[in-house]
């Protein structure tokens, strides 16, 4: 069983609603395992802590995880265009990994939800995918031969699965948001599946 690393920071529930579509699209294909992680929030009060494991949801993310991954699903709400402050921490402590290696060649994917349909989804995918890229990585996106980012009203982008949840934050993907992160799901592991066949 090859795992893939969903790895998530989620404030009100709709990146952790992509999250968990993604992991049934990655465990549709026969012989791959999702592994969902968090990272805990950052504090502007710098003796502030998380507790050493989450209340619920996935637990936090460790060293170990990306050691053991095949592959890797990174998301992250929308800020202002950007990932938020604690995937931008998390990745900003990752040099360890950077140095030995420890992602080149894995493939890789990115998803958002912001609040409006210009919320800076596209801007927040790419945003993501520059650690990513640094790490060596193999980034990923969807096609448009997925007929949803052509018809979508809602989420959904070239570079990844995204949510609109409008204002009042309701983590209920659409139809279209739904079928592109499990798509999303699939092509990451069967990507991973091909690279690992010798």
């Amino acid at each position: 069983m090859q795992e893939i690393l969903i790895l998530y920071y989620s404030h009100r529930g709709s990146v952790r609603a992509l999250a968990e579509r993604i992991a049934r699209g990655i465990e549709s294909v026969p012989g791959m395992q999702a592994r969902l992680r968090t990272v805990p929030r950052v504090s502007t009060i710098c003796e502030a802590s998380e507790a050493s494991v989450p209340n619920n949801g996935a637990p936090y993310v460790e060293a170990i995880d990306l050691e053991e991954c095949a592959g890797l699903a990174l998301g992250s709400p929308a800020r202002f265009g950007n990932m938020t402050a604690p995937m931008k921490y998390f990745w900003d402590g990752t040099i360890a990994a950077w140095q030995n290696g420890m992602l080149i060649g894995k493939p890789a994917c990115v998803f958002t939800a912001s609040s409006s349909q210009h919320g800076g989804n596209e801007t927040t995918l790419l945003s993501m995918m520059l650690p990513l890229l640094h790490h060596g990585m193999l980034v990923i996106g969807l096609p448009y031969t997925e007929p949803e980012l052509s018809t979508t009203a809602t989420g959904g982008t070239p570079y990844g699965p995204s949510h609109v949840s409008g204002t009042n934050g309701n983590p209920t993907l659409s139809d279209a948001e739904s079928r592109l992160a499990f798509t999303q799901g699939q092509r990451l592991a069967k990507l991973v599946q091909k690279l690992s066949r010798p």
